[in-house]
């Protein structure tokens, strides 16, 4: 191609995303029409939510849930030793649909409602009642919703899992619909607590709730349960060069991604509510040591005699309460505060996740049983 072709090119792409940053909702009085209604009537919504007694602890305790963190901490452990096929199915859905969400963010340009009611103006042209919380001030893009569209891509395997089961079981229409139901009402209720505690608007809720069941519906019969160590070698570096790369063409083409830390800091009413685990390189640096970390348990030799020696039910119902702890325990860990350290530590603990879940607890759990009954066999 001519070289004056790729110039014109490279002017389009530019014009093209300049176009769509300042056409989309940033919070000044040049936002179309349309996105102010959407924006006020999601302002109007958390102000009815919020005035609601008694139900703070309640959405607080639902955001909590709905973290794209718990897929990781427990619900990967709780899927994995009711069925390891489904556990290994969750995590994965979790890591493609956390950085899918990342990169559909960086072209959505979505606002938070924390900050969109003070740097529009809104809150100076009509009295605004609202409270932020701890867990309000993310510091990425606010569209879709990352709580929604993760957790309920992650959630689909389970889901199907226990309908399938209760297909099975149950001749009442009313159980054989009581997994989705419980499911898209979870999913609700999370849309809700994020709206409540000014992380999302409705529609960015929406968003994510439909694009994360649509990434579960289509990619849960396309998970690599049986693969070799290479794929999953290749598909960490694939997440983190396929990132790095729509994140530095962007910068090129002139798109400021880093507005919306701007804002957040600007507008957080705690500072010390600006969390680096909120930033988009930190879901990055999980999903990328996840996906190595998945490949690497399930070519580990623990793995392999955990895959052979089945774990009774008692065993398994243990293995998934010690999982919890230990992940929990690991999670809490105090992270070095020089950014660079923090990121590469984020990395060694989730690529140590899968690890400890998939080979290490069950063979520790395995061993004891083991030498429990050989002690009964020599005193009998």
């Amino acid at each position: 191609m001519p070289t004056a072709q790729i110039d014109y090119c490279l002017h389009a792409m530019r014009c093209s995303v300049e176009t769509l940053q300042k056409t989309s909702a940033r919070g000044d009085k040049k936002a179309p029409a349309i996105m102010d209604a959407f924006y006020s009537s999601g302002i109007w919504f958390a102000e009815t939510l919020q005035r609601v007694p008694c139900l703070e602890d309640f959405w607080l305790w639902v955001t909590f849930l709905g973290d794209p963190k718990c897929v990781f901490l427990v619900y990967f452990p709780t899927a994995y030793f009711l069925d390891q096929k489904v556990g290994v199915k969750v995590l994965w859905l979790g890591l493609i649909s956390e950085s899918l969400n990342l990169v559909s963010k960086w072209f959505l340009f979505g606002e938070r409602p924390f900050w969109w009611v003070f740097e529009s103006g809104y809150s100076s042209n009509k009295d605004v009642s609202l409270h932020q919380f701890p867990a309000s001030c993310e510091t990425g893009p606010g569209s879709p919703s990352g709580h929604c569209m993760i957790t309920g891509a992650a959630l689909w395997p389970i889901v199907t899992m226990l309908s399938a089961w209760s297909y099975q079981h149950s001749k009442s229409q009313m159980m054989k619909a009581l997994p989705f139901t419980v499911y898209l009402l979870f999913l609700l209720a999370v849309g809700l607590s994020r709206i409540f505690i000014l992380a999302h608007f409705p529609h960015q809720v929406l968003g994510g709730i439909l694009a994360g069941i649509s990434l579960g519906w289509l990619l849960e019969s396309r998970i690599p349960i049986e693969r070799e160590l290479s794929f999953y070698l290749w598909a960490s570096l694939s997440l983190l060069l396929g990132v790095l790369t729509t994140y530095w063409t962007l910068i090129a083409l002139g798109v400021d991604l880093n507005w919306s830390i701007s804002l957040a800091t600007k507008w957080c009413a705690n500072p010390e509510w600006i969390r680096i685990d909120t930033r988009p390189f930190a879901s990055l640096s999980r999903d990328v040591a996840t996906a190595l970390g998945l490949g690497l348990a399930l070519h580990s030799s623990s793995y392999t005699q955990h895959k052979r020696e089945k774990l009774s039910r008692p065993q398994r119902v243990l293995c998934a309460c010690l999982a919890a702890l230990v992940l929990k325990f690991l999670s809490d860990t105090a992270q070095p505060e020089t950014e660079v350290f923090w990121y590469g530590f984020t990395f060694v603990k989730y690529a140590t996740f899968p690890w400890v879940v998939g080979a290490l607890l069950p063979s520790l759990v395995h061993a004891v049983a083991s030498k429990k009954t050989s002690s009964r066999t020599k005193s009998s």
